[in-house]
């Protein structure tokens, strides 16, 4: 029988994967933009895209050199603006360039990134931008009033604010400003106190930050999605940034020069996932970024993959799922994209299979955390990929499977228990939150440092890693433990159903025990009743775990980067509940 300690899962790396990356460089993550501003200066680094009437897609690029200097001088717009180093500074954009600038700029600074999701609403809004006390925001004009709103409710005392046209095409730009601009808010009356992006460019162009930055120092406030309680921000190093980048770039390595590679930034460069597998992934790389603003225009997803060609596509199962469903995607050449990696929620067999049918290219599912920053486990790209695993750890992690009971024991392998991980990229701890930090990070009697991540797992002989469930959304039905994943596997494998979230609810008739749910989002044109699928369901699980409580919605609560948000299907349920009580 293997042990965690003898890392089976290094057997089964792709050939050209190394076993570990160590020693790995000590420097602050901005130096992979000046690298690759040095080796490839005119190179396009950024794209920013508009379609117009008659004339099709246009686009605009930002090179290395480009952006390298954009980014030196708002960092010392920054600097003049009171910045200092250690501090937080608020973003509240989507995927444009000004992001990708803002990104470096605040590193280069010395400050600590504290993205946000600008479609937030104000409440959400305010408590990550108060909780990271960023006195400083930039954002996109779109969202400069919904943050003016709450800014007494902040520590922000300068808003820097950008208009999403200030990087499209010349074209785009003019029928932006005519037909667009104002009708749709991107115009607001700027308070006189707060100032421009662009001007912030020009006043302190061809000026260069000498702010000393470690690898060491604190660069991002990553707040985790909340999933399971309040939103925390984990606390990420350069170095474990860089270490983090530098996994990715080992795992998902094509066979000719990386610069060459294509990424698609589809999924939001505000969470971890997009911010390392995609822009610092990419930047390390040399690599060329084409911005989509908003995945949920999946005509212009697939538009873009079809004009630009991207190579790597980083995505949720959300996403891949409705490009597969779509009416259209047949006329769209999806062929260039050879490797995609599919996170943040369970990739359903039938979504991955369909995908790399029409693409050509790979899905590898893969799995992480805003704690460790981002990757912590992914599918080889060219061996096996298990149904149902997140796949093999990456270079350098040690990983434990431990009781759910102590925390301590080792479980037998194959055995489920929580996932404990240790390695260069977990986080430092999270801000402000003392008591949750020594919650899930625990040092062994080695002195090694392991992440409790609060996820049911379990590994089998040959390494590969698989999710049964997060602790939190267990349930204890008629004295048995369901886990509500394992129950969604099977509910989302019905040709019929597009996709299902199961959760616990309290029982309706049995005072103090839980009762199973299933929230279901039938395909477009077919019909499906309860008692087709509870008869599906009944064929494949044990009684215990087939819900008999189903309810047919028209889609399900995500968080940003597609996870399926159980908690909040429960709270609408008790919602419910009351108000047929009252």
């Amino acid at each position: 029988m293997v042990t965690y300690a003898e890392r089976p899962w290094l057997k089964h790396y792709d050939p050209n994967v190394p076993h570990s990356l160590k020693p790995y460089p000590e420097q602050p993550l901005y130096k992979f933009l000046q690298e690759s501003a040095q080796r490839f200066p005119e190179r396009p680094a950024v794209v920013m895209s508009a379609k117009l009437p008659l004339l099709g897609r246009r686009a605009s690029t930002l090179t290395y050199r480009e952006l390298d200097q954009l980014s030196d001088a708002l960092a010392v717009g920054l600097i003049n603006l009171g910045v200092q180093k250690g501090d937080p500074v608020a973003i509240v954009m989507p995927n444009i360039a000004q992001f990708v600038i803002a990104f470096y700029a605040i590193l280069k600074a010395g400050g600590i990134v504290a993205a946000t999701n600008p479609t937030y609403p104000a409440d959400k809004m305010a408590y990550q931008i108060k909780d990271s006390g960023a006195k400083v925001a930039i954002v996109m004009s779109l969202f400069y009033n919904t943050l003016k709103s709450v800014q007494n409710q902040t520590n922000l005392e300068k808003i820097i604010v950008t208009n999403v046209k200030e990087y499209l095409p010349n074209m785009a730009r003019i029928l932006f400003t005519i037909a667009k601009e104002k009708k749709e808010g991107h115009a607001p009356q700027i308070d006189p106190n707060d100032v421009e992006f662009q001007q912030l460019l020009k006043q302190y162009a061809g000026q260069k930050p000498s702010v000393d930055v470690s690898g060491d120092d604190i660069a991002i406030f990553q707040y985790t999605g909340g999933t399971t309680g309040v939103s925390k921000a984990a606390m990420a190093t350069h170095n474990a940034l860089v270490a983090n980048t530098l996994m990715c770039k080992a795992w998902l390595s094509g066979d000719g020069p990386d610069e060459e590679e294509v990424f698609l930034a589809a999924i939001p460069l505000f969470h971890v996932f997009g911010m390392v597998a995609v822009m610092s992934f990419a930047v390390c790389m040399g690599a060329k970024m084409v911005m989509v603003p908003n995945a949920r225009d999946i005509v212009d997803v697939m538009e873009n993959i079809d004009h630009f060609k991207p190579t790597i596509f980083m995505g949720v199962p959300a996403l891949y799922n409705a490009i597969n469903n779509h009416p259209d995607v047949a006329k769209y050449d999806l062929t260039s994209i050879r490797a995609c990696i599919s996170g943040s929620a369970p990739l359903p067999p039938s979504t991955k299979q369909k995908f790399e049918q029409l693409s050509g290219g790979l899905i590898a599912e893969g799995f992480g955390m805003s704690e460790a920053p981002t990757a912590t486990h992914v599918n080889p790209l060219r061996g096996e990929n298990r149904v149902g695993s997140i796949g093999l750890p990456l270079p350098d992690m040690d990983m434990k499977i431990v009781s759910l009971e102590d925390g301590e024991t080792l479980m037998p392998v194959g055995e489920p228990g929580e996932l404990c991980m240790s390695g260069p990229q977990i986080m430092r701890g999270y801000h402000g939150m003392p008591t949750e930090t020594n919650n899930v990070l625990r040092k062994d009697a080695d002195g090694k440092i392991w992440l409790y991540t609060g996820d049911i797992a379990r590994m089998d002989e040959d390494g590969y890693f698989y999710i049964v469930d997060r602790k939190k959304d267990m349930a204890l039905i008629g004295g048995f433990n369901v886990y509500p994943r394992a129950v969604e596997d099977v509910l989302s494998a019905h040709p019929k159903v597009l996709e299902v979230g199961v959760a616990a609810i309290p029982h309706p008739e049995k005072e103090g025990q839980e009762a199973l749910k299933a929230w279901v989002v039938v395909k477009e044109g077919e019909t499906l009743t309860a008692e087709e699928l509870i008869e599906f369901a009944s064929q494949k699980l044990a009684r215990y775990e087939v819900p008999t409580r189903i309810e047919f919605v028209d889609s399900l609560p995500r968080s940003t980067v597609g996870k399926i948000l159980r908690r909040e299907l429960v709270r609408q349920e008790l919602e419910k509940l009351e108000q047929n009580k009252g």
